[in-house]
């Protein structure tokens, strides 16, 4: 009948004796022991993260996560966006999630928005849902839409 075939086991072999060979643990030729690949990240990559040194005058699109400490002179649209403390955005967020914790002077657009108790924001708020700790300071309307992402004019509806 048929048996279980071990090939890509690891390990020794049945019926086999394990061996220890000096050719094992010796670098191959032309290729130095130290030398390796590191592995290659799996999963989610990390955030884009622009410190508290830098300003950006431009607009950033991406459609993983950007963590903003410094000052961002343009729109940003990303999954993600995390404004620090020390940050400053002179322009229209569009995210998936927000959360403010620094300067915001423009519109938000996302489906989920967090306004922690530092943040400071200027200009209109579009959300799905929405979170205003006790403390921050906010001029501007609010806005709940289904679909705040949609580049449409806000408040109108199809139909």
């Amino acid at each position: 009948m048929f048996s279980k075939s071990r090939i890509n086991e690891p390990g020794p072999k049945a019926n086999e004796p394990e061996k220890k060979t000096a050719e094992a643990s010796a670098p191959v030729a032309g290729k130095p022991a130290s030398d390796f690949s590191p592995p290659v990240p799996r999963g989610k990559p990390a955030a884009s993260v622009l410190s508290s040194d830098l300003t950006v005058v431009g607009n950033l699109k991406t459609t993983g996560d950007i963590q903003v400490e410094g000052v961002v002179e343009g729109d940003i649209r990303a999954h993600l966006l995390t404004v620090g403390e020390s940050a400053t955005i002179r322009g229209e967020i569009v995210a998936d999630d927000v959360v403010i914790n620094g300067r915001v002077i423009g519109r938000v657009r996302g489906l989920k928005v967090r306004l922690t108790s530092t943040a400071r924001v200027e200009g209109d708020i579009i959300h799905k849902t929405i979170a205003i700790e006790s403390g921050a300071h906010f001029e501007g309307s609010v806005q709940r839409q289904d679909d705040p992402l949609s580049s449409g004019k806000p408040g109108l509806a199809a139909g």
